[in-house]
């Protein structure tokens, strides 16, 4: 008779959470051989989470284009060339019912993304009618708007939202070779907003961008050292886009992507790491493997803001195949 394996939270007490890892700590980590490091993640994913069981949300972009940063992966920004049309914020009542789509197809949290620096005045305030009408469906809320100011992350909070993602992208090191109109002290000054005014933080970064594994292991730093860990952490493929600067970049290893997910799992064994951008061109079998290394979220759709995702049903036929079940 099979007997159904699931997470054990007396291990907890093996597999601490630690804020004080180092450098060398990290690079002893990504070294492990491929097995050894499986083994490690796993682990420490059955001690916080059921490992059979991934957290799935919905990711709509309600403000597309014509942003002024400069960041060197994204195609929404003016700075590039790239077949990206601006579009306007959505209305409130379109957002909603993409919520409702959402929530029937299994989504469990709603995340909306905008194409600003910072949101100001009455694209603000349409933010967040969006949010409170959204908690109203019974999904959790998201949002990424660009920086903020610790009143909008409280007026954020007041409305109702649950987390803001504001990802560091890289490391400090190598953050200068892909983005110059915002500083990796702003980026960490909106996370400390964030987090002062009750809201969960989904922090994460981008690899495959022509990073060394130094640099995967120093972001990696500056996320477990947070504290407390972000809640998410979506770990994001690069995903190439003619008319931006990292068009032509060569593809990262797929075991050293699934090493930077095992790093993650280990390093922040309490929080969801989320499968994000990039799942388009991976395998079946290399998002499994992913999987095994303690990725229990996806973004689940047709399309992340502007780049390509795998369709839901895709998803649901991989998840049966593997035994997995959302959660």
């Amino acid at each position: 008779m099979k007997t159904a394996v699931t997470h054990n939270p007396d291990q907890r007490n093996t597999t601490v959470l630690r804020f004080d890892w180092e450098k060398s700590d990290i690079e002893a980590l990504f070294e492990l051989p491929f097995n050894d490091l499986i083994y490690q993640a796993q682990q420490a994913h059955r001690a916080y989470f059921d490992p059979n069981e991934v957290q799935v949300s919905t990711l709509l972009s309600i403000k597309t284009g014509g942003c002024p940063e400069d960041c060197g992966y994204c195609p929404q920004s003016v700075h590039h060339q790239t077949a990206v049309e601006p579009e306007s914020l959505l209305e409130v009542d379109a957002v909603v019912e993409a919520a409702k789509n959402a929530r029937q197809a299994g989504a469990s949290r709603f995340c909306m993304g905008a194409a600003w620096r910072n949101p100001r005045g009455r694209n603000f305030e349409r933010v967040l009618e969006m949010v409170e009408r959204v908690r109203a469906e019974g999904l959790e809320t998201c949002m990424t708007l660009g920086m903020l100011d610790a009143r909008q992350a409280a007026s954020l909070k007041e409305a109702g939202l649950d987390y803001y993602n504001h990802n560091l992208d890289t490391s400090p090191e190598f953050y200068g070779d892909i983005i110059t109109t915002r500083t990796y002290e702003e980026r960490l000054d909106t996370i400390r907003h964030v987090r002062d005014a009750g809201i969960n933080v989904c922090c994460g970064g981008i690899v495959g961008m022509g990073e060394s594994r130094a640099d995967r292991v120093s972001l990696m730093e500056q996320l477990a050292r947070q504290q407390p860990h972000p809640e998410s952490v979506p770990v994001n493929m690069l995903v190439r886009v003619q008319g931006t600067p990292l068009a032509e970049v060569d593809d990262i290893d797929p075991f050293e992507f699934v090493r930077t997910i095992a790093v993650a799992r280990i390093l922040m064994p309490g929080s969801h790491v989320r499968l994000s951008a990039g799942r388009e061109q991976m395998s079946d079998e290399m998002q499994a493997l992913c999987f095994l290394a303690g990725a229990n979220s996806i973004f689940y759709g047709e399309k992340l803001l502007t780049t390509p995702n795998p369709e839901a049903d895709r998803d649901r036929r991989l998840f049966e195949r593997l035994g997995l079940r959302p959660g």
